[in-house]
């Protein structure tokens, strides 16, 4: 496939940002939607006014509120905002794409959509909600849904923690860590599927670019960590 143009839902987060920086690697163009002002920006209130530009061939979200800032309590308010901030924009785009020439609707979502054990897990596995985390990926990746007559190839990317030096999980944890007071998160004996976010950024573009690739992904490497 040849990309035009990309657009990016939470373009200038962690993920985001290193989707980004690979696509103009490659000089491809691309549109970011946020909520700050600058180049090769919109707002999501554009994206609701005048829905996505007119050149746009595959679009991306990957926004969402930070779910492991360590200034936020988990309150109702703050899980509520995880959840707007992921299922509502995922719905606005997934409306506005059906307006388009786009081939590809790629989204993320997460493997807490599976329940914890000692099951391997693969894409045509069907897991019930069994907390917080995992109904926010069944309604996450139920937004994504588009018409069944749409010719959008739609693609679900449910990733592990994400590692990387300027974001992520690495990034929220090295402070205690620099000052000799890091240790065991929980129990430390428990499962933690993941990626890192140059295989992520790729597995983005691969889903992008590639014709045959649809449906749910797994993101994350191949060996059990707990």
């Amino acid at each position: 496939m040849t990309l035009k143009h990309v657009v990016i839902g939470g373009g200038t987060g962690f993920i985001g940002t290193q989707i980004v920086n690979l696509l103009s690697h490659k000089g491809i163009s691309y549109t970011c939607i946020s909520r700050m002002p600058g180049p090769n920006r919109i707002s999501w209130h554009d994206l609701e006014c005048y829905g996505l530009p007119e050149n746009t061939t595959a679009v991306i979200n990957v926004a969402g509120q930070n779910i492991l800032d360590p200034k936020q309590r988990w309150s109702e308010g703050f899980k509520q905002n995880v959840i707007n901030s992921r299922v509502e924009t995922t719905k606005s785009l997934a409306k506005a794409i059906i307006y388009t020439k786009a081939d590809a609707f790629v989204t993320i979502s997460g493997v807490s959509y599976y329940k914890p054990n000692d099951k391997e897990y693969t894409e045509e596995s069907k897991c019930e909600k069994y907390d917080f985390l995992s109904k926010l990926c069944h309604e996450w990746e139920a937004a994504a849904q588009l018409p069944k007559d749409s010719n959008i190839r739609q693609t679900t990317i449910r990733s592990g923690v994400v590692l990387g030096k300027t974001g992520g999980m690495i990034k929220q944890i090295y402070l205690p860590f620099f000052f000799g007071l890091g240790g065991p998160i929980a129990n430390g004996n428990q499962y933690m599927p993941w990626i890192h976010i140059s295989d992520l950024v790729n597995l983005f573009l691969f889903s992008i670019e590639n014709k045959t690739v649809h449906g749910i992904l797994n993101g994350v490497a191949p060996q059990v960590i707990n």
